[in-house]
């Protein structure tokens, strides 16, 4: 069986993944503007974000900030995982 020896670094899945988050937030926040009845998006947002408040100029940049900051704690915690495991299963062929 052969692994690829990929190794993963930190820089660009953080920024990738937080601009995936960012990006994200705010799509659900426009989809919320426009159809607020439909797409509660802040019911959604509001338990994962500390102090995020709807339709709100700094609930939104907190929200933003915020949204941001999770993706560099996902890069930051599964990067090193990833890579721990993938040196395992690579030395243990």
């Amino acid at each position: 069986m052969s692994f690829a020896r990929s190794k993963l670094y930190i820089l660009p899945i953080g920024h990738s993944l937080s601009l995936f988050l960012a990006i994200t937030f705010v799509v659900c926040v426009l989809f919320g503007l426009i159809a607020p009845e439909k797409f509660e998006m802040h019911k959604a947002w509001s338990p994962l974000l500390p102090g995020f408040v709807w339709l709100t100029p700094m609930g939104f940049l907190i929200g933003l900030v915020e949204a941001y900051l999770y993706g560099w704690y996902i890069a930051v915690v599964f990067v090193p995982i990833h890579n721990f495991i993938q040196t395992r299963a690579q030395t243990s062929l």
